[in-house]
């Protein structure tokens, strides 16, 4: 296991957890474990993650509905959300420098 996974998988403990508990700066560190993750992805899976993330933004909000656990998924998704966009942030600076570098 490497450290790209082992942040990986502590943003989504954090994701989880920050839920139920309250989780001092969760949304900055779910962003920055995000931008951890951003560094191990492979080109042909970077339209993957930005897409996920759109999409996670996207339909969080559509579990609210649900009585009792709807607001728990929709947390849960948007922090989701939260640490995919950061990975998706570094996938864009990473791509936008590769482009305009000399």
């Amino acid at each position: 296991m490497n450290v790209f996974k082992i942040v990986g998988l502590s943003g989504v403990l954090v994701a989880i957890v920050a839920v139920f508990v309250n989780v001092p700066y969760a949304a900055p560190l779910l962003a920055v474990a995000g931008l951890v993750v951003g560094m191990s992805v492979a080109g042909e899976h970077q339209v993957r993650v930005i897409v996920s993330a759109l999409a996670l933004h996207t339909i969080a909000n559509t579990f609210n509905g649900i009585p009792g656990a709807g607001a728990s998924i929709t947390a849960i998704l948007g922090n989701f959300g939260t640490l995919a966009a950061g990975a998706a942030l570094l996938i864009i600076l990473r791509n936008m420098y590769a482009r305009f570098k000399l």
